[in-house]
C-alpha cells in the first residue's frame, strides 16, 4: 500500500491516505485512495484528454461594419 498525505473534505485537513487493496489490477498506481483517520474514498483522475478544436470560421473575430 502507498501513501499520501492529501487533503480530506471530511475531516477538514490535510490527513495520510493510502491505496486500499485493488481488485481492478491496478496495484499501487489504483486511482482510489481512503482517508487513514475517517474512511473517506477520494478517487483521483488519472487521465487526460484534449479539448475539440474550433473549426476555423469559428475562430476568427467576426468582421465589423461601419454604421
Amino acid at each position: 500500500m502507498s501513501d499520501r498525505e492529501l487533503y480530506c473534505d471530511n475531516c477538514q485537513g490535510v490527513q495520510q491516505f493510502e491505496t486500499p487493496p485493488c481488485v481492478d489490477g491496478h496495484g499501487v498506481d489504483c486511482p482510489e485512495l481512503v482517508c487513514t483517520r475517517c474512511g473517506n474514498a477520494l478517487l483521483i483522475a488519472t487521465f487526460t484528454f484534449h479539448a475539440p478544436r474550433l473549426a476555423r470560421s469559428e475562430q476568427r473575430a467576426p468582421a465589423r461594419r461601419a454604421a
